[in-house]
């Protein structure tokens, strides 16, 4: 029995919240294991076990799209998961994990929330499969003045630890944005089963971790309980199961609405950093916090600039119309992807085939037009 829309509507907004909390608490987790091991440990920790959570779940749902192979068979399609698994992966992670040996995990989940700026930024100037409108022109200009605030470069007359690890974080959020934007354009449409995308991405990843070792992780450690479950947290849950989350989502809602979920991941990140690890901030850090987050609500079109003086007011009929072909392509593709997220992780029947071989459906300006027509002689 296939889920309704509503249902799978419901379980990807789930999953969107799942991943919120889990990406949260891993700058708690990080902040944690580096008490005990180094930067690069806990980055190869986090790619390691959760490139074997997810191979674990691949190897035993099987999961396929309309019958086909459970690994993709074209080359390109390895090309592309290479470099996702850099890029969105491999980088951001030790970045994050370097810069916590200088800021705080509550800073550091704050400059996470910054991705959407840069996603942005990367879909519409370096891929081109979004564009933005003059609101979300502003919006990205708030949100990096925003970052500029956060930075505080008043404080600084020289390069210090705490600036080059604020700059490593904000180097990782343009490392997400930019892998964002490439998986839209050269993956999302492709037939893969949601569990198999999210393992080869970090199935890869990890694969490159492994390769390192010797530069990464062959060093001493000092293992406690706390830092233990701090890295299985990281690499299971953070890196693992979330990550199924997200390519669900990310089929479901785009990359630009997929990318807020760092709404969610500063606020989990300050509390836990505040209530478990004591940790405070300046002043200036909430406020460009508060500018990020409006950039984002401009740029994602949840908040709009009013329209220009002398130029043609929009129609409330028209904009409901397109508003309802888009809702109703919406519901489509969120029960696509949920559909994908329950069968990779139950029975692996024919997972994603909704959203990565149907193409999108497109709002129709005709039916505005007579809905606007319409409006118009009934005013009269």
């Amino acid at each position: 029995m296939s889920d309704s829309p509503t249902a799978g509507k419901t379980l990807v907004t789930l999953q969107f919240l799942g991943m919120g909390v889990v990406w949260g608490s891993s700058f708690l987790f990080m902040k944690i294991a580096l008490t005990g091991v180094s930067f690069g440990q806990v980055a190869w920790s986090r790619l390691v076990l959760g490139g074997l959570t997810l191979g674990l779940i691949v190897l035993v749902t099987r999961p396929r799209v309309r019958n086909g192979p459970v690994l993709p068979r074209e080359g390109i399609v390895w090309l592309h998961f290479l470099v996702i698994a850099i890029t969105g992966c491999v980088v951001p992670h030790l970045l994050f994990a370097w810069a916590e040996q200088y800021v705080s995990s509550s800073l550091a989940s704050i400059y996470n929330a910054a991705t959407p700026i840069m996603t942005a930024l990367m879909v519409t100037l370096a891929f081109r499969v979004e564009r933005l409108g003059r609101s979300q022109v502003v919006g990205v200009v708030v949100g990096i003045l925003g970052v500029v605030v956060i930075i505080g470069p008043w404080q600084y007359a020289a390069l210090t630890g705490d600036l080059w690890g604020q700059l490593a974080c904000l180097g990782a959020a343009v490392c997400y944005g930019f892998t964002f934007g490439y998986t839209r354009r050269f993956l999302s449409g492709r037939p893969i089963a949601g569990a198999t995308f999210a393992f080869l991405n970090i199935g890869i990843g990890g694969a490159i971790m492994l390769l390192l070792t010797p530069v990464l992780a062959w060093q001493p450690v000092d293992l406690t309980v706390s830092i233990v479950l701090s890295l299985v947290a990281l690499g299971a849950l953070g890196t693992g199961l979330a990550y199924i989350f997200y390519i669900n989502v990310l089929r479901a809602w785009g990359p630009t609405n997929t990318s807020t979920v760092t709404y969610v991941t500063p606020v989990v990140g300050v509390l836990l950093g505040g209530l478990l690890l004591g940790e405070t901030l300046s002043w200036h850090e909430p406020l460009g916090g508060v500018l990020v987050l409006l950039g984002i609500l401009l740029a994602q079109k949840r908040f709009r600039l009013p329209s220009r003086r002398g130029t043609k007011p929009v129609d409330p009929v028209a904009d409901a119309a397109v508003a309802a072909e888009t809702v109703a392509a919406g519901a489509v593709g969120a029960a696509g992807a949920a559909a994908s997220g329950s069968g990779a992780a139950a029975s692996g029947s024919g997972s994603g085939a909704g959203t990565a071989a149907s193409p999108p459906v497109r709002p129709d300006p005709s039916r505005a037009t007579v809905g606007a027509s319409r409006a118009a002689r009934s005013r009269r």
